[in-house]
């Protein structure tokens, strides 16, 4: 509480500039040969003498730092006469271009990078762009991360193939992943929802660490992970890929867009996946990874304003149906006793809208309203377990902009709505609720000096089950010198535990599920898991032999004030969930290097350090199968003629193996695993400037597997049976081949 009554505090400080050097903003138009304006997208402004520069926007609106150097701002856009501006007792301009139509042609050549971080956001926030995704197969969400240190990848177990990712030590659902700012990746689908999004629908990925913004939601503890997906005013009219590899899987995706009338345009997402050829590699009578298809579509609609209205729709269905487990099951033998199966299916419908408004007289302000909805249908089984559940959910977002004074002072309120009903039933057993969570936001940024930036905010929400809680949160940016900027970001985050969804995992074992609720309507009897976040990075630009490069060094601190504690060392045949009773935290350090070594050639190299503890029934333990020490390298190489080589190694250090000790000597694993080296590569050839591409690849370059991943595998009936204690890759080396086409 105290922390709390702190918050408020900070956050309730009267609103003092610390700087008073303020912005300039404004629109952009050109004058066209008929006499008529048309707001310009992307134009170029810039501070004169310097490299400070911003563009513009779809309304072409814009807003920059002063800077002490110089009051004269150059405006630019292609085809246009530039313009000189002198803005010295000027807050607001309203820029008009002139018409050149003998402007002499100027080819501008730069290498766009593949990631790449604000230096003037408050927020430590990295882009993914297109060109980072291509550098690995990236067949969905859950691939996309190959290539960058911030994100840990694994598998849940040896039997689903389902993979999981881990932002500072915690597992997937403590980072909120969301689609174009709204809720996405939650709930039934925290874990399994990362591959409902293919790699070839992606856009781009904004990855932040620690504590987001309020006005996304209380749920953000670990991250927030935002996915934008193709849409039709940026995408290809026509995008197809092609995908096959060596374990016989399968891919083939078709992105389409058209416009529809001078207003709006579509875009149709496809994807279709089918493995059908069993793998056991290891050779323990379990196939690698399971058989299945996999068919998902989007259909989303954009309309083309230029009042500063802006509309979309869509809507998104899924069906995944996965088979696996020993050789030759077969849907026949569910329940059976001689031969142990599995199933995941699951059909899944996703709906939004998004409307937004710009007053064009004050382009500073704004509205914009978020609706969605899901509705997810799983049913599987495991052995002779079984899970059935739905979710059903509701979304609305109503958020507001406007400024304080001047356009150094912004702020964001609005009002949020969240539902979600749950049935769920496993082995008879019913776990069902309904959460209906009401909420208020407020955030303010100040932005009125080039030195000093913060957003800070709170959030009020109401849960019906847990009660009102707040929400405050901030970030702070302090530029040390001309090239090194200094972040701080601290908040609360708190969310609903799933937790038989998020460890579909353990129950491809012999394991008791023993719940140690209390008994109450809340779910499963638990409280809500409750954190606080605290992060400080420092980012170091430089030029070194006429090339760009940057140095990074990340620490974030969690502390959990409630938890909730998933028990595999207990008893290794049952898994115990329980309220924490005592400390949890996670302590994550991480230094990166990226640089372009010579031309054309990018390498990034990164080491990462865990310490992530919690307290179990009797004593303070590392989280198992995870690994304190990782080091991370990456290099791409570019030639002039469109040949592409990317290559990654990853070593991770060993990992804490759940205990054992009373499993019959056979049955028993080390109390730590080995450390492991992976290298994947891959090499693109382009033609007719990315029209037509070839790619293949090598995964797990040097074949290295855990062995015998599954505990008593030839014993799946047994009290000793688990899958789920992997701590290496399952699959050994993996070639694979693509091929990629665009109609531009």
């Amino acid at each position: 509480m105290d922390k709390i009554i702190i918050w408020i505090g900070i956050l309730t400080f009267p609103l003092i500039a610390v700087g008073q050097m303020g912005k300039v903003s404004g629109t952009v138009s050109g004058r066209l040969d008929d006499g008529s304006t048309e707001l310009l997208l992307g134009a170029n402004v810039y501070w004169s003498g310097t490299t400070t520069g911003v563009v513009t926007d779809t309304t072409g609106y814009f807003q920059i730092n002063r800077t002490p150097i110089t009051s004269v701002l150059i405006v630019s856009y292609i085809g246009y006469q530039p313009d000189t501006i002198i803005t010295k007792g000027v807050d607001q301009v309203k820029v008009i271009l002139k018409s050149d139509a003998e402007l002499d042609e100027v080819e501008v050549t730069y290498r766009q990078k593949s990631t790449t971080i604000d230096f003037l956001d408050a927020k430590k926030v990295e882009t993914i762009g297109e060109r980072e995704l291509l550098k690995a197969a990236c067949c969905n969400l859950s691939e996309s991360f190959e290539t960058s240190p911030s994100v840990d990848v694994s598998f849940t177990d040896a039997v689903t193939g389902t993979r999981q990712i881990q932002m500072l030590g915690l597992a997937g659902p403590y980072t909120q992943i969301m689609r174009e700012n709204m809720p996405d990746v939650r709930g039934l689908s925290a874990i399994q929802g990362l591959t409902y999004v293919p790699g070839t629908w992606i856009e781009s990925i904004q990855l932040n660490k620690g504590t987001g913004s309020v006005v996304n939601g209380y749920e953000s503890i670990a991250g927030q992970i935002n996915v934008n997906l193709r849409n039709p005013a940026g995408m290809d009219n026509v995008y197809l890929n092609a995908y096959a590899n060596q374990m016989g899987r399968l891919e083939f995706n078709a992105n389409l867009s058209q416009d529809v009338g001078e207003k709006w345009g579509t875009a149709l997402l496809l994807h279709g996946k089918s493995n059908s050829i069993e793998n056991d590699q290891n050779e323990d009578g379990f196939m690698d990874n399971p058989l299945g298809n996999h068919i998902i579509g989007l259909n989303r609609w954009e309309l083309y304003n230029e009042d500063g209205l802006h509309l979309q729709f869509g809507i998104k269905g899924t069906y995944i149906n996965n088979l696996g487990g020993q050789k030759g099951f077969d849907l026949e033998d569910k329940g059976s006793d001689s031969i142990w199966g599995m199933q995941m299916k699951t059909n899944r419908v996703d709906a939004w809208t998004k409307i937004g408004k710009v007053n064009k007289d004050k382009p500073y302000e704004s509205f914009g309203l978020q609706l969605s909805g899901s509705y997810h249908d799983q049913q599987s089984f495991f052995g002779q377990k079984d899970y059935q559940a739905t979710q059903g959910s509701l979304y609305g977002n109503f958020i507001y902009q406007n400024i304080f004074w001047s356009t150094n002072h912004q702020y964001k309120t609005g009002l949020s709505f969240q539902f979600d009903q749950y049935d769920e039933l496993f082995n008879l057993t019913s776990y069902d609720r309904i959460e209906t969570i009401p909420g208020a936001f407020f955030e303010y940024s100040y932005s009125g000096s080039d030195l000093f930036n913060l957003v800070m905010g709170v959030r009020g929400d109401y849960h019906n089950l847990y009660g009102a809680f707040l929400t405050p949160r901030v970030h702070l940016r302090y530029l040390l010198t001309e090239n090194t900027v200094l972040r701080a970001s601290g908040g609360r985050g708190q969310r609903t535990a799933n937790i038989l969804s998020e460890n579909a995992g353990l129950m491809a074992s012999s394991r008791v599920f023993v719940i140690n609720g209390d008994g109450s309507n809340k779910p499963y009897g638990l409280d809500a898991e409750v954190a606080w976040n605290y992060g400080l990075n420092l980012t170091h630009e430089f030029m070194l032999d006429y090339r760009d490069g940057a140095v990074t060094f990340d620490f974030y601190r969690t502390d959990f004030k409630n938890q909730i504690v998933v028990d595999l060392d207990a008893n290794p045949q049952e898994v115990h969930f329980y309220n924490l009773n005592g400390p949890s935290w996670s302590n994550s350090f991480q230094a990166q290097l990226d640089y372009e070594l010579i031309n054309r050639l990018d390498v990034r190299l990164a080491y990462r350090w865990f310490d992530v503890q919690t307290r179990y029934s009797e004593e303070v333990l590392k989280k198992p199968l995870v690994s304190p020490h990782r080091a991370f390298a990456n290099f791409a190489y570019e030639t002039r003629n469109q040949w592409r080589f990317d290559y990654t190694i990853n070593w991770q250090g060993s990992k804490r193996i759940p205990s054992t000790t009373t499993n019959p000597s056979m049955y028993q694993l080390q109390e730590e695993s080995p450390d492991f080296v992976l290298m994947n590569t891959q090499v693109t050839k382009s033609w007719w400037n990315e029209v037509f591409e070839v790619y293949a690849g090598i995964e797990n370059l040097l074949n290295y597997r855990q062995k015998n991943p599954i505990l008593a595998s030839g014993q799946p009936f047994s009290p000793y049976f688990d899958s789920s204690l992997v701590w290496g890759p399952i699959f050994g080396r993996n070639i694979y081949l693509g091929v990629r086409f665009r109609v531009r």
